[in-house]
């Protein structure tokens, strides 16, 4: 495992985490939302999670309040939407910055690994500006739902922008390329 694996996290329930305790499996890391227009991706995280886990395949959900206020919630209230919507099983971890100065330490890491994002990115951030909404600049986190594939040794494999839903091509294809390595 990577450096990142040693990171300390805390998941939603207070329990402590980290990567190294979900060395050997693939991982897709997700920072999420419950009021975004991306929301409804829960559902097809659940299902990729689902369809993978038994292959040693992981989505690790990241609430974070950074974009628009759409993660306002308490952490008992995002386990309650999470689960009466959506039916999340994937862990979840408590909430934290995922962009800015104040960003966790994990994201720090992802973003310093892949800097690029896979997918529209650049679209996106118009149509959010079309919105009245003021999306960062890369390489910072671009808004909910962004994806980072980390491989079964740690390291990060792939990043693709919000947009790409879990359903997508490309990112169905890193999961199954990774899982058979």
């Amino acid at each position: 495992m990577s450096d990142i694996a040693a990171i300390p996290l805390t998941r939603i329930d207070g329990a402590s985490d980290s990567l190294a305790n979900h060395s050997g499996n693939v991982l897709l890391v997700v920072n999420v939302a419950s009021k975004c227009g991306l929301t409804p991706q829960y559902e097809g995280l659940e299902a990729l999670y689902n369809k993978y886990k038994d292959k040693g395949f992981e989505v690790l959900g990241f609430p974070a309040n950074d974009f628009g206020a759409q993660e306002p919630g308490t952490h008992e209230e995002i386990v309650e939407f999470c689960t009466a919507n959506y039916g999340v099983s994937f862990p979840l971890f408590s909430k934290a910055d995922v962009t800015g100065d104040g960003k966790q330490p994990l994201y720090a890491e992802l973003i310093k690994a892949k800097p690029e994002k896979h997918g529209p990115a650049a679209e996106f951030r118009e149509q959010l500006r079309g919105y009245g909404m003021t999306p960062t600049e890369d390489p910072e986190v671009l808004w909910n739902f962004e994806k980072f594939v980390i491989a079964k040794d740690g390291s990060v494999a792939a990043r693709f922008a919000p947009g790409i839903t879990p359903d997508d091509p490309a990112l169905v294809g890193t999961i199954e390329a990774e899982l058979a390595k």
